[in-house]
C-alpha cells in the first residue's frame, strides 16, 4: 500500500484539496512515506523539493497554482493508483558557490536556474568563463542566467534562451537584455562544465543572485556546476509528462 506524505501550500486551491484528500488518505511522515505529494504551484514545488530531497523519496506535484509546468493536473480521484502508474524522471540540480562583497562564501542548490541581475539603475558588467576559458569577456546588460534542462522552459525561455531536452546533458547560458555585445545570444554548454561568472565592477554595479526562489545580494563571483550527488525523482502522469511539456515548448 502506498504511503504518502502530503505538503500543502496555503493557497485557496491547496487548502480545499487538503480538506478533501485527507478524508480519504492518511498523511504519513516523509521518512515512512513511499512518495511525497506537493499541492501548490511551481514555486512551492521547487521550495518543497529542496527542503525534502534528503528523504530520497519521489515527488508527485499537484497543480493548485497557475501554470504548473512541474505539476500534474488537479484531480481528487484514484491518487494512489495514479502515483503507482506514474512515469519517473530523474534530474540533477546545479550547485552555486558564491562570494559577496564582504567576501562571505556560501553555496546554494537550484533545480531550475541561477540568475544574476543588476540591483541598481546601472547595467551589469559581467565576465563569463567555462572551464577557466573566457566565454564572454565583457557582457553589459541586465544580467545573465544559467539554466538546467528542467528549468529551460521557464525564465530562460522568456529571455530567448534555448529549450533543452531532459536527456541533453547540457546547461544553457543566456544573457538578460544584453546591451553589449547586442548579438550575443548565449551558449549551450555540457553539464560537465564548470561555469564562473565575475562581476567586473562590484562596488559601482552591484548584482543580485536568484537561485530558483532564493535571493542573495551584492555578489562578486559565482561558480556553477551540475550536482550529481543529488538525484531528484519526479513523478508524472502519462498525459502531463514533463518530457511532453518540454517537447511542446520546443515546437512553439
Amino acid at each position: 500500500m502506498t504511503k504518502i506524505n502530503f505538503i500543502f501550500d496555503k493557497t485557496k486551491k491547496s487548502l480545499i484539496f487538503k480538506k478533501k484528500i485527507l478524508k480519504k488518505i492518511k498523511n504519513s511522515s516523509p521518512k515512512k512515506s513511499d512518495c511525497i505529494v506537493v499541492a501548490g504551484g511551481d514555486g512551492f514545488m521547487l521550495q518543497s523539493v529542496k527542503k525534502n530531497y534528503k528523504y530520497k523519496k519521489p515527488f508527485y506535484g499537484i497543480n493548485c497554482g497557475t501554470y504548473g509546468f512541474l505539476m500534474n493536473k488537479l484531480n481528487y480521484k484514484n491518487l494512489k493508483s495514479k502515483i503507482k502508474r506514474a512515469k519517473k524522471i530523474n534530474i540533477n540540480p546545479i550547485k552555486i558557490k558564491y562570494i559577496d562583497n564582504k567576501n562571505r562564501r556560501e553555496s546554494l542548490i537550484a533545480i531550475n536556474e541561477a540568475s544574476l541581475f543588476r540591483q541598481s539603475r546601472q547595467t551589469a558588467l559581467i565576465q563569463v568563463l567555462s572551464n577557466n576559458k573566457i566565454l564572454i569577456k565583457k557582457l553589459i546588460g541586465d544580467g545573465i542566467l544559467i539554466s538546467t534542462p528542467a528549468g529551460s522552459t521557464a525564465y530562460n525561455f522568456s529571455a530567448n534562451g534555448p529549450v533543452l531536452s531532459l536527456a541533453s546533458g547540457k546547461l544553457a547560458v543566456t544573457p538578460i537584455s544584453p546591451f553589449r555585445p547586442r548579438k550575443w545570444k548565449g551558449k549551450i554548454l555540457s553539464n560537465k562544465s564548470i561555469i564562473k561568472v565575475k562581476n567586473l565592477s562590484a562596488k559601482k554595479r552591484p548584482l543580485a543572485l536568484v537561485a530558483d526562489n532564493i535571493e542573495k545580494r551584492n555578489i562578486k563571483h559565482l561558480e556553477i556546476k551540475n550536482y550529481k550527488k543529488i538525484n531528484i525523482t519526479l513523478l508524472y502522469d502519462s498525459s502531463t509528462s514533463l518530457i511532453k511539456k518540454i517537447n511542446q515548448e520546443q515546437k512553439r
